[in-house]
């Protein structure tokens, strides 16, 4: 039997903006998916997903998930005609929109798949099926996703807008830094928001050419906190990029709600992350004692909040 881990990912800075060829910095997280693999009679495969998850993901995300390890399957050339796997998934990384939950189930299982058959793969390799798994779930994925999950640290990312290949640089912050992942409970659609923020753009040219100036100065000084371990300018810039994200209409009254209690319990930073109008919000901490605060005040509320820790 092999087992393998891939880790979850929150999107510090830039979403949204990325998809304008600004760069985004994307973290791993410490939580991870784990996955065990093992070899019995028969032929094909069965999977066992005890993975916490938000009600509703791991069926709505079903036919994508089989697909996806039968993508890592084929790509990594395992034979399902004269053997059985049956695949476990389980970790603490709460399965969720927003986290890289399915790059690092991907991850995970070519990991897993590695050592199982001895495939003798390094991180490039993995990281090559990861992708191809991750191609079940999004089609032509940027790739940062998989990167992080199976590389972990910081990734700086900027998509290519020609259709060329995109910049995806691995960064390493000097420490590592608590976070709050607080979860709205709502699910907007990536498809629609995106949209909702182009037409925008397109009515209010000058004005969206001032945020992104303004989101692309933050990005560059984001990088250089992150690399030296500045948390206090780092929670600044946080506030900015979620400022900026509000003028652009993609944070909703829930994620403010959200942000605002975790500003008031010690936060040094938070922003919306993800798509936005509801989703994920996250909060950036001096300690664990106040990672706690933070979170049981977000819980307080009404709403999940996890712990984790980025850089």
């Amino acid at each position: 039997m092999g087992t393998g881990k891939g880790y979850g990912k929150t999107i510090l800075f830039g979403e949204h903006f990325v998809v304008y060829g600004l760069p985004a910095i994307a973290s791993a997280l410490t939580n991870s998916t784990l996955a065990a693999v093992k070899v019995v009679k028969g032929k094909g495969w069965v999977v066992d997903d005890q993975r916490s998850a938000t009600p509703g993901y791991k069926t709505q995300k079903y036919d994508e998930a089989m697909q996806s390890i039968e993508n890592v399957l084929r790509h990594l050339n395992i034979d399902m005609e004269n053997q059985k796997l049956e695949i476990f998934f389980g970790g603490d990384l709460f399965a969720a929109s927003g986290v890289g939950a399915s790059a690092a189930q991907c991850t995970s299982l070519a990991r897993a798949l590695n050592e199982t058959f001895n495939l003798n793969l390094n991180d490039e390799k993995i990281n090559e099926a990861a992708y191809e798994g991750e191609r079940a779930y999004h089609g032509t994925p940027s790739g940062i996703d998989n990167t992080a999950s199976t590389y972990g640290g910081l990734i700086w990312f900027v998509k290519n807008t020609s259709g060329g290949k995109n910049t995806m640089d691995l960064l390493k912050s000097s420490k590592k830094i608590p976070l709050v992942i607080g979860n709205t409970g709502l699910t907007a659609s990536t498809t629609e928001v995106v949209a909702g923020v182009k037409k925008l753009k397109e009515e209010h040219p000058n004005r969206f050419n001032t945020i992104f100036k303004e989101y692309e100065i933050i990005a560059k000084e984001a990088k250089t906190a992150l690399l030296s371990g500045d948390i206090a300018k780092i929670g600044n810039l946080m506030n900015q990029n979620h400022e900026l994200l509000k003028k652009i209409t993609v944070s909703g009254k829930i994620n403010d709600k959200i942000v605002g209690i975790a500003l008031k319990n010690g936060a040094i930073g938070a922003k919306m992350t993800g798509t936005g109008r509801g989703g994920l919000v996250i909060a950036l901490a001096e300690n664990e004692e106040l990672q706690e605060k933070i979170a049981k005040a977000i819980e307080k509320e009404g709403f999940d909040a996890w712990r984790t820790m980025i850089g």
